[in-house]
């Protein structure tokens, strides 16, 4: 009993070596990896306000900035080289919605994926019974794939956004006593972008991973399977006609050897006929 439970559940899992079942899988991970290195990002950058007051000077202002990057409401505190007090600077820019846009198409696309693979793997009788379930995710799939690519397109051009609104060297020009050239600033370190860069690329393969499903998908469909039945038929239907011409070739071939020799046959009696009184005469 446990060997036939074994076996039912290898048979259910062999999904997963098919195309369709595979791809699903890689997708359910990659968007894991897309949202969990944009969702979970935060930076920092420093700069130095070196005033011509040494006692004022600030030579190291952390400026902290995360997910999902509005940036306008990022502040920090930085010496105005005038008395004793600090001024409070904001960043430039607000990029949530392309972050955050970014971010809830990756955790769609996980739960879809998941999903969709306990289907397959548990519930492929019902999912292949009719069209209906190969048909919803036919379509689901190509707006999935769509919705990569737009996403991942916005997010690339708002992290390129982002690294200029947070470049150090620009951030310089925000703070008041650097505009005295008295004072001198500059910039300690930048953000580490590497887990950003990281989420664009695993934006764009997502698109090729869903983009590559859809024809997998769409041999479920009867769209499909209605147009194989078509060319199958058209197929068969060629065939028998050919066989039908070969048979009539073959039939005319048999008449006309048939023919011959028959005629090949008669030759020799007209010729006796003509031989025949030529021998009486001889006789006579």
């Amino acid at each position: 009993m446990d060997t036939a439970n074994q076996l039912a559940s290898a048979g259910k899992f062999h999904v997963l070596k098919l195309p369709l079942g595979f791809i699903r899988v890689l997708e359910w991970l990659f968007a894991i990896f897309a949202f969990a290195t944009c969702g979970g990002y935060s930076g920092q950058l420093r700069v130095s306000v070196d005033c011509m007051e040494k006692a004022r000077s600030n030579l190291s202002i952390g400026i902290d900035f995360a997910y999902p990057f509005r940036l306008h409401q990022v502040s920090f505190e930085a010496p105005a080289c005038e008395g004793i007090r600090n001024e409070r600077v904001f960043l430039i820019g607000d990029f949530s919605s392309s972050a955050e846009f970014f971010v809830t198409i990756a955790v769609f696309a996980f739960l879809y994926s998941l999903m969709a693979t306990i289907v397959y793997i548990f519930f492929q009788n019902m999912y292949r019974e009719n069209n209906r379930g190969p048909l919803i995710d036919f379509v689901v799939t190509v707006v999935f794939s769509f919705m990569w690519l737009v996403s991942s397109s916005a997010w690339a051009k708002a992290l390129s956004d982002v690294k200029t609104a947070t470049d150090p060297d620009e951030v310089q020009f925000l703070i008041s006593a650097c505009k005295i050239q008295s004072n001198k600033c500059g910039s300690v370190h930048g953000p580490r972008w590497s887990g950003l860069n990281t989420s664009v690329v695993f934006g764009f393969l997502n698109f090729v991973l869903w983009a590559g499903n859809i024809w997998f998908v769409f041999k479920e469909t009867g769209w499909h399977k209605g147009a194989s039945r078509l060319a199958d038929g058209a197929s068969e239907k060629q065939a028998g006609t050919f066989n039908q011409q070969q048979t009539y070739n073959q039939g005319r071939f048999d008449q006309s050897g048939s023919y011959n020799t028959q005629g090949n046959y008669d030759q020799p009696s007209e010729y006796s006929q003509v031989g025949g009184p030529t021998s009486f005469s001889n006789q006579m």
